[in-house]
């Protein structure tokens, strides 16, 4: 279970603000990468609350939402960025969810009143750019309390953005599948092509389409 372990070992005399950073989003066909960020205070983040935390992708979607509304109930400190399907096509899957990443904690700034000092980031890899120190952590979503409130910011944003694309562009079942390749995604694509949300640089969208639309 995740807990404030790793937070606490960053902390010191020029790093008091520890921010968690985590996205959603990088598989599916369609619809953006987003990437959300956190900041938690361990000395008054309800004992209830953090045993309840962790990686969005072991919580129902309802456990997710009341896990959002009660970290903002709390006072948590929490950012968003977002990298559109656009984007993913221009620069890749990857550089895109970095970049959402950056964006996320630049969201913290102007809510912190200055950048965090140190960034905990899920996965890997650390983004170019941030405004400060970083380490990557691997599974931090399962490990950090603040990489795991990242993960549920992220995931439940993604998730409201692609009901709101499915009432755009009925007929994917994004509400339901948030745009990965499911049976009915698949089947909403053969009856009505492609939209303008498709990741086009993804192979089985760019097989559809024709030499003009590549």
């Amino acid at each position: 279970m995740p807990d404030f372990s790793i937070e606490l070992s960053k902390t010191g005399p020029n790093v008091r603000i520890v921010c968690g950073v985590d996205e959603a989003g990088r598989g599916p066909w369609a619809g953006p990468v987003v990437a959300g960020a956190a900041v938690l205070d361990p000395h008054t983040l309800p004992a209830d609350l953090a045993a309840d935390l962790d990686d969005s992708k072991k919580l129902k979607a309802e456990k997710r939402e009341a896990l959002l509304s009660r970290l903002q109930d709390v006072g948590a400190v929490l950012g968003v960025g977002i990298a559109s399907a656009q984007e993913i096509d221009e620069i890749n899957i990857l550089q895109a969810t970095m970049r959402a990443m950056v964006r996320a904690v630049a969201d913290l700034s102007p809510k912190l009143e200055r950048p965090p000092d140190f960034a905990l980031i899920d996965g890997n890899r650390v983004p170019g750019g941030l405004p400060c120190g970083a380490e990557a952590v691997v599974k931090g979503d399962g490990r950090s309390l603040s990489i795991a409130a990242a993960s549920i910011v992220a995931k439940v944003t993604r998730d409201r953005m692609m009901a709101e694309l499915d009432a755009q562009y009925p007929g994917y079942g994004w509400t339901s599948n948030a745009g990965y390749g499911t049976k009915a995604h698949q089947e909403g694509l053969s009856r009505l092509g492609i939209t303008p949300e498709h990741r086009k640089s993804f192979a089985p969208i760019r097989k559809m389409l024709s030499p003009a639309d590549s």
